[in-house]
């Protein structure tokens, strides 16, 4: 591996960041209606002093960037709100009002920012939204800035996208992001200092509105409020739906979250579907190539602005050579039969790219990006059968133990690997005594030691709040609050996707034996949605053509809302087999929103919390 490190004494970022400070928040608390805080910039003070030993000193220096937080002149008529959540709000000035572009994860942040934005430019009309992509802290607050009645420009997408994250794969990614961002952590030099993509999510109140233009392709122009946008679509990249903009007549470009001072990630640690690193450099070169004459400021929806144009486009071919190196160098090791952790610990990078701050790896790392890379071309399985049908972790820890001589031998084992510096194979054989014996007090306290270490050293912002969440839970500390999209993002689906997210809900042992069909006629929306419940599977389809259902319902959508989010049926007009109601909502299973993460689920959890444990498979033949 490469040692080349950036220079230390350069500080250009600093005055990149405080650039354009025109106020700050004081104080740096916000509060919902109930007055929980639901985000403190002001938790992070102490990254003003001094590094500790309890942090890696370059994510202490990106994460003091990252801390600074107010209202922020980009150029003339642009403005950013940096510092009130994960990500940062935009305020371009139009003609009779503002245009918010990505309104951060809450609601209440969004607002926040909105007003103070207007304390210092005068009581300008919110007159337009754009989301630049389908990720949720790019339109989770939109509530807090209007309530719909402007131009919301989208690209192609975004609703289908920002469902499947936030919706059918919610509960799970919702899990994992404590770990991602740390929320839940102690703020604090041994604890939680950010992500290194901004510092976390505020947990204020999700929202989302629907789009009501869509951009559709690289070149379209669009006015809103008197201002000229002309966007570049880069779908695959950060986010399954992104695009770019410019901004011709303030000679800006925003490169919404394809460009940031950090090296992203291919692949989330909370979990995602893989992103694209060839297509991803490519559309960055494009970028260069359609915008970089006619640009004299860059910024993105995290992190702060670039000025000039010389920089700019260095900036944006640093970032492109980046991804296309990890792309490229991937494929040529997989070529060669290399598997992803061996092209993970082998791939060394330019020294032209390790020395700017820029390409470091404080959000994604090289070395799970370069995994990602190999799993969207050959998936999970590396081709050695003996990785073909592996035991699930439990099962396999108990028989490795078994064969280690017992925990206690393996916690003594792992201890000789911690006391001669290797922190990651005593983390593996922890973990093995962990899962082998989850009540194991001294094993769980040994790893929770190493996670502790191993999280202390990173450069990685998601890596250290994966370590330290997971010592975390390992000593008992709660769960605490998941970020619950809720109401806000029902109210914006589809009926299909409303549907859709009952599907995903069902028992399917349990609904094996079940055959019955239901018609919803939705009188507001003039449409018939029958589900038919076959083999287990809740099937959905709009304005059926043939045969009867047992059940109709007649109802609204706002009725259809409330009935899935717990509400009961009761007072529906309803006509056939009322019974099939029950029966349907019977069969559903309520997501866990705090399932463990770094100790086994109890064996009865596996099946459904309502169901028998599931049949073994015969992949194999070793009779399981």
């Amino acid at each position: 591996m490469t040692t080349t490190k950036p220079n230390l004494e350069d500080v250009t970022d600093f005055a990149d960041a405080d650039r354009g400070l025109v106020a700050r928040l004081e104080p740096g608390r916000i509060r919902d209606d109930r007055g929980r805080v639901v985000w403190d910039a002001d938790a992070y003070a102490f990254l003003e002093e001094e590094c500790p030993d309890t942090a890696a000193p370059s994510l202490w220096r990106q994460s003091r960037l990252c801390a600074r937080q107010g209202l922020f002149e980009v150029v003339e008529g642009i403005y950013q709100i940096r510092g009130f959540d994960l990500s940062n709000m935009t305020l371009v000035e139009g003609d009779t009002g503002v245009i918010v572009i990505d309104p951060l994860v809450s609601a209440e942040p969004a607002a926040a920012g909105l007003d103070l934005y207007r304390r210092h430019r005068g009581e300008r009309p919110v007159t337009g939204v754009v989301y630049t992509h389908s990720h949720i802290d790019h339109f989770g607050g939109v509530g807090g800035v209007t309530d719909g009645d402007v131009p919301i420009l989208a690209p192609a997408g975004f609703m289908e996208n920002a469902v499947a994250e936030n919706v059918y794969a919610g509960p799970a990614m919702t899990r994992r992001g404590l770990f991602h961002t740390g929320t839940n952590l102690e703020r604090g030099p041994a604890g939680q200092i950010g992500v290194g993509l901004g510092q976390t999510n505020s947990t204020g109140t999700v929202t989302l509105i629907a789009p009501n233009r869509d951009i559709t392709r690289t070149g379209q122009e669009e006015a809103v409020d008197g201002v000229r946008f002309v966007f570049q679509m880069t779908p695959g990249t950060e986010a399954p739906s992104e695009m770019n903009f410019h901004l011709p007549d303030r000679r800006a470009l925003c490169m919404a979250e394809n460009a940031t001072h950090t090296l992203h990630n291919v692949l989330t640690l909370r979990g995602a579907p893989v992103r694209d690193a060839r297509a991803w450099s490519r559309y960055l070169d494009e970028a260069v190539e359609l915008f970089g004459r006619d640009s004299d400021v860059l910024f993105a929806s995290h992190h702060w602005p670039t000025w000039g144009a010389e920089r700019l486009v260095s900036f944006l071919s640093q970032q492109r050579d980046m991804y296309a190196y990890l792309h490229d160098q991937t494929l040529r090791m997989l070529n060669s039969g290399f598997v992803g952790t061996e092209i993970a610990e082998l791939i060394q990078m330019p020294p032209g790219l390790e020395r700017e701050w820029h390409t470091r790896g404080y959000y994604g790392s090289v070395s799970h990006n370069v995994k990602a890379v190999y799993q969207r071309y050959m998936g999970w399985f590396d081709g050695n059968p003996a990785h073909l049908w592996e035991h699930p972790p439990a099962e396999e820890a108990r028989r490795y133990v078994d064969c280690m001589g017992g925990v206690d031998e393996v916690v003594r084992k792992a201890g000789e690997y911690r006391d001669a510096g290797d922190l990651r194979f005593a983390a593996t054989l922890l973990d093995h005594a962990v899962y082998a014996r989850p009540d194991d007090s001294g094993a769980k306290a040994a790893l929770a030691g190493v996670y502790e270490a191993l999280g202390h050293g990173a450069e990685c912002g998601t890596w250290r709040n994966f370590y330290l969440q997971g010592a975390a839970e390992l000593r008992g500390g709660g769960a605490g609050e998941p970020l619950a999209a809720g109401a806000g993002m029902a109210a914006a689906l589809t009926v299909e996707q409303l549907f859709d997210s009952l599907a995903i809900r069902v028992d399917g042992p349990r609904a094996w034996e079940e055959r019955f069909a239901i018609d919803w006629d939705l009188t507001d929306l003039g449409a018939v949605v029958r589900t038919t419940m076959s083999n287990g599977a809740l099937i959905v389809r709009e304005d059926p053509r043939a045969g009867e259902a047992g059940l109709r319902v007649t109802l609204t959508r706002p009725e259809l809302l409330s009935l899935i989010g717990g509400g009961g049926g009761h007072g529906l007009a309803t006509s056939g087999d009322a019974s099939l109601l029950g029966r349907l909502f019977g069969l559903l299973e309520e997501p866990d929103p705090v399932f463990p993460v770094v100790t086994p689920r109890k064996a009865a959890d596996t099946g459904g919390s309502r169901s028998a444990a599931p049949r073994p498979r015969r992949e194999g033949g070793d009779g399981a």
